[in-house]
């Protein structure tokens, strides 16, 4: 039995094209997209609105979640990081986790056939 594997990656909004792209051409399309809010290694900045400073230390990002069996988590790590990476802090991270187990609800299939 093939492993089954999630791929979770945060990354700029504005690399979801490209994201997308990559991951259709190494045979992975299907993903879950959330939009989050999260702060790492890119700098705080300070801005004034109406005469009050404000703060932005929470960065918007998405949140990419690919599960795949058929397709190595490699691959599919090696296509988002291409993909969204500008070589400026904040292009994001990406983690792989085993998955358990998988049921498809509308079918009942379980394991990699789930998937």
């Amino acid at each position: 039995m093939t492993d089954i594997e999630l791929v979770i990656a945060y990354v700029r909004p504005d690399r979801l094209g490209e994201i997308k792209t990559a991951l259709a051409e190494v045979g992975a399309p299907s993903l879950t997209v959330t939009n989050v809010s999260g702060r790492g290694s890119q700098p705080v900045k300070t801005g004034q609105w109406r005469g009050e400073e404000y703060t932005v230390d929470l960065r918007q990002k998405i949140k990419l979640e690919c599960v795949v069996a058929d397709v190595p988590a490699a691959d599919v790590v090696e296509a988002i990081a291409d993909a969204a990476h500008t070589g400026d802090p904040g292009d994001g991270k990406i983690f792989v986790l085993p998955v358990e187990q998988a049921t498809q609800i509308r079918t009942g299939a379980i394991g990699t056939d789930a998937v």
